[in-house]
Parts: structure tokens; C-alpha cells; sequence
């Protein structure tokens, strides 16, 4: 005797199948993979948000959410982690460290997308234009600034 299973069983399985692959691939699918290899990010990250020792913690799909803020905002002038309008000034983090004030921190990149200065602080930078709250609020500026300081972190 031969076993027949139930065209309406094959039916279940298959809508179960495709529900289970439709809910379990979208998340996978918005961490970019340049995340994974190039950040080395495959879960939550803590990054500096002042110089008080405070942190934030980011997800693989908030960087990849940065990243794209990134690209389509700062990839001009940051070409693979260089600085067109001073190509001597990478976006390390010991290049972020080193510039008055320092930008090694979340807050420090978000005051500076704000106001942006020369690299010794002395003068406004007009190779990078300023980000108004009019154009993008603090939390949309914030985005692109940790996949920035994890980007230098790789650097180091």
C-alpha cells in the first residue's frame, strides 16, 4: 500500500515555507554586507558618544542604514576612507583623534557635521558643507557618523 499525503498538507507546507522564508530573510537582507566584512559588525555595537566615556549602542541594520546616509550624503569627498579636499587626513580613527577639536566620538562627528572646520579648527571647511537641523534632525545626522567611527576603527 502506498502512501498518499493530502494536496491540501503540500498546500500548508508550502504556505508555511514561504511565510518562514519571507519573515526570516528580510532582516539578513537589510544588513549590507559590506557591514559584515569591511566593518566587521555581525551584531549590536557599543561606539563612543562623548568624551565622558558614554556610549551608544548600534545594530548591523542602523549601520547599514548609516552607510547609506554616508553614500549618498559624504561619499564625494570620502572616497574608501580618504578626505579628497586634504588627502593627508584620512577618516581613522587616529586622524580623528588628531584634529582640535577632536572628532573620535559621535557627538564630537555630529557638531562637526554641523559646523564643519579645518582640520586644526581654525576655520570653517568649505570642502564639506554644513548639515542644518532644517535639513536632516540629530538623529538622522547621527546615522552616518557611527558607520563613519566604525569605518576608522578598522583602521587602526
Amino acid at each position: 500500500m502506498r502512501w498518499r499525503i493530502p494536496s491540501r498538507l503540500w498546500a500548508w507546507v508550502g504556505i508555511l515555507a514561504l511565510l518562514w522564508l519571507g519573515l526570516a530573510s528580510p532582516v539578513a537582507a537589510r544588513i549590507d554586507p559590506y557591514v559584515n566584512q569591511y566593518l566587521r559588525v555581525s551584531g549590536p555595537v557599543e561606539l563612543p558618544l562623548d568624551a565622558a566615556g558614554h556610549t551608544l549602542t548600534f545594530t548591523p541594520e542602523q549601520l547599514t542604514d548609516g552607510k547609506n546616509r554616508f553614500q549618498s550624503a559624504c561619499l564625494n569627498c570620502h572616497v574608501g576612507g580618504a578626505t579628497l579636499p586634504a588627502p593627508n587626513i584620512s577618516l581613522s580613527l587616529k586622524d580623528l583623534r588628531g584634529a582640535t577639536p577632536p572628532r573620535d566620538t559621535l557627538q564630537a562627528l555630529m557638531e562637526y557635521q554641523r559646523d564643519p572646520r579645518s582640520y586644526d579648527g581654525s576655520d570653517s571647511s568649505y570642502g564639506c558643507r554644513p548639515v542644518p537641523p532644517s535639513w536632516m534632525d540629530d538623529e538622522a545626522v547621527n546615522y552616518p557618523a557611527p558607520t563613519a567611527k566604525r569605518y576608522g576603527a578598522s583602521f587602526q
